[in-house]
């Protein structure tokens, strides 16, 4: 089949090689101008692992692995260590791997065969689903027609919206808010990777080889803001803040204002009844978003696109079978996935000050 991916993530890769692989003419486009590299590292766990030895990828994942989750220490305002975080709070098994995303993205994309098209600048504007196949308009003004659409275009989907409605109908926030920015690799002092917490906030330095990042998170009830307007998340971001001088937020703050890529959103989920409409099906954040608190938005991605190309070739002649095959085995692993991000938020930004001395006192007791 002829089949358009929408979205050159994680998920948007993993379903172009996957679906080459499964024989299919596959052409990727991607919004933005490059693929994607910033951000905090991310996880492959569980049975992901195994999707990405099918793939062929698993062996150079695992020669590019971190571990910098786990070395993650909470402090006081004077730099004191109070608690530090232990492996088996944030791994699922000793096979879990940490990889920086741009390593990642540049494994996928290596993976991608050269003949398949990747077409950066690049966006659905419309769909029509005639049953037959899907007449796609793109933002360039360019059209074509595809036998099936996949997007994997991210938790505000450009594609779930023209074909399944309005993004509130499915985004469930979860009552935090997340910013992640560059930070100068001397602000990382001794390779440690700290965090502070006030009621309701964190703030931190982390990193990993020769980079550093400011990590930000707190709690607040939903904020209407446009997700787009860079100027607008880093006011938002410093009025969370505001009035905070302990430790060293004012210098995490600063730079994450000079950044001209912060990354700043909502701590949300995407809850849908079905990811498939017609010839048009949903993979990765766009269909199960689970949000960073549960560290296994990557894992989705995988195990995602491989039940989804898996599907069609066990019904090549019936998308209908496939598409309720695929969300039949992944579903599972998304309800689980979902399931952990609430203790996530809740160990990293406790709401009050006796929460954040209860949290590190387990953390002190496990470690014993």
């Amino acid at each position: 089949m002829r089949i358009l991916v929408s979205g050159g993530g994680v998920a948007g890769l993993c379903a172009g090689i996957d679906l080459v692989a499964g024989g299919h003419d596959v052409t990727l486009v991607e919004r933005s101008d490059h693929l994607r590299i910033n951000g905090s590292p991310i996880d492959i766990r569980g049975e992901s692992i195994d999707v990405a030895a099918k793939m062929g990828v698993l062996d150079p994942i695992r020669a590019h692995r971190i571990g910098m989750s786990e070395r993650i220490e909470f402090v006081d305002a004077s730099d004191r260590v109070v608690a530090v975080l232990q492996p088996d709070e944030v791994n699922d098994t000793a096979d879990d791997v940490e990889i920086p995303r741009e390593d990642l993205v540049t494994i996928l994309r290596a993976a991608l065969p050269t003949t398949t098209p990747l077409i950066f600048g690049e966006s659905i504007s419309a769909l029509h689903d005639d049953g037959a196949g899907v007449d796609v308009r793109f933002s360039s003004g360019a059209s074509d027609r595809f036998d099936l659409v996949v997007g994997a275009d991210g938790m505000h989907s450009a594609t779930r919206r023209l074909v399944f409605g309005p993004e509130h109908r499915f985004l469930r926030p979860l009552g935090f808010y997340t910013a992640i920015s560059a930070l100068s690799a001397s602000a990382r002092k001794d390779g440690r990777n700290s965090m502070f917490n006030s009621p309701g906030l964190m703030a931190g330095i982390t990193g990993y080889q020769d980079k550093a990042l400011a990590v930000f998170l707190f709690r607040s009830p939903w904020i209407d803001y446009d997700y787009r307007d860079l100027d607008a998340q880093k006011m938002l971001l410093t009025d969370a803040f505001a009035g905070q001088r302990k430790w060293r937020i004012d210098e995490l703050l600063e730079a994450a204002i000079a950044d001209p890529e912060l990354y700043f959103d909502s701590v949300s989920q995407i809850d849908m009844d079905t990811w498939h409409r017609g010839r048009v099906v949903l993979v990765g954040d766009s269909a199960y978003c689970a949000s960073p608190l549960s560290g296994r938005g990557t894992s989705l991605a995988l195990t995602g696109a491989w039940y989804l190309t898996e599907a069609l070739g066990d019904h090549p002649d019936d998308v209908d079978r496939a598409f309720a095959q695929y969300e039949r085995l992944q579903r599972p692993h998304v309800l689980r996935a979902q399931a952990t991000a609430a203790p996530g938020g809740d160990l990293l930004a406790p709401a009050t000050r006796d929460a954040i001395d209860a949290r590190n006192e387990h953390l002190r007791t496990a470690s014993r």
